[in-house]
């Protein structure tokens, strides 16, 4: 078992790649969507090159992607032009092969990204984390230029999906992580979200059986929805089925939460990694979520959707981080589990 710390980092550099560096932190993910990079996706194999050479030359790995990486909207809906956007995913997939990146964090939620309904809810000493309540969603009112989709032509639009490109993941040997709908509820605005529960994800192994088809086990979302969020590990990373790890945890329910600093908590943060360990899993992990410190930007009130690749992305602040992967490292050292 090796627990490989990365970070999420922004495609262009900025301090944050060089904090990283000082944390001791030599891998690095990220999200190269055109909207961030102005460049070509990665199903071009020069954004690709470009990117891996611009990590290397800052003393990084860039060992895997996260996110969307290029337009999902035609794939998540079930629209036309969606043949050709998967045959694009492939062509990303492929790449990723040929340039050894081998971790895809991806995700199939359809209309909005990992969501919250405040971005300024104050947690210890005055630190402001992101939080969600359903109520406040409008739950009336369909999503504009998406409308209702329910959660069974999700799950065909989800099929057609992984069992297209799945194979070409397993073939140029890219584990791909499916990250769980954050927040775990069963339908948003009108539109199902099929990975808010252990038997979706159950459901999603299911269809299809190559060792690179797996979970991005974000500890908190699953501890949501499971109350045993360890023997879920277990039984995951005993199978092979954990390539990526989102250490992270929140106080709440699935349909009210927010998050916490990683060492305030109902988790027992230290116990868990140990289970990760005995449970032998070999996967990439990197702290997540984070909360605003003192002097660092927060739009109060904001609702906020997975923006992790701009410069003031809520839950991705930079002190926050600095004290996770700390509080993270010391942990693994006091408990002798390996790391690098």
């Amino acid at each position: 078992m090796t627990i490989r710390i990365c970070d999420m980092l922004p495609a262009l550099v900025d301090r944050r790649w060089a904090l990283a560096r000082q944390l001791g932190v030599r891998h690095a993910i990220c999200k190269l969507n055109p909207e961030i990079t102005s460049a070509p996706p990665p199903s071009d194999l020069g954004t690709l090159q470009a990117a891996k050479s611009h990590f290397a030359q800052q003393g990084l790995t860039l060992s895997g992607l996260e996110g969307d990486q290029m337009d999902m909207r035609r794939i998540k809906q079930g629209l036309p032009g969606r043949d050709a956007d998967i045959d694009a995913y492939k062509r990303m997939l492929e790449n990723m092969g040929r340039l050894d990146i081998r971790l895809l964090c991806y995700n199939f939620m359809v209309g909005m990204n990992w969501g919250r309904t405040r971005a300024d809810v104050p947690i210890r000493g005055g630190a402001l984390a992101s939080g969600f309540d359903q109520s406040k969603m409008h739950d009336d009112s369909p999503m504009d230029g998406v409308g209702v989709i329910p959660a069974e032509q999700v799950w065909e639009n989800y099929a057609y999906f992984i069992e297209r490109v799945g194979p070409v993941a397993a073939e140029h040997g890219v584990k791909m992580g499916l990250h769980p709908d954050d927040p775990p509820v069963a339908s948003i605005r009108g539109v199902g979200r099929i990975f808010g529960s252990v038997a979706g994800f159950e459901r999603a192994l299911g269809l299809l059986d190559v060792p690179t088809h797996g979970v991005t086990f974000c500890q908190a979302t699953f501890g949501l929805v499971h109350d045993n969020v360890a023997a879920l590990a277990t039984k995951w990373g005993r199978a092979g089925r954990i390539p990526f790890i989102h250490w992270r945890d929140v106080v709440g329910t699935a349909s009210k939460f927010h998050e916490v600093f990683h060492d305030d908590g109902p988790t027992d943060m230290g116990a868990l990694l140990k289970t990760y360990e005995d449970a032998g899993i070999d996967a990439f992990l990197r702290v997540d979520h984070v909360p605003a410190m003192e002097g660092e930007h927060v739009a109060a009130g904001a609702l906020t959707t997975g923006t992790a690749g701009s410069a003031l992305a809520v839950g991705y602040e930079t002190m926050g981080r600095l004290f996770a992967v700390g509080y993270l490292k010391g942990l693994l050292k006091g408990q002798g589990i390996p790391f690098e």
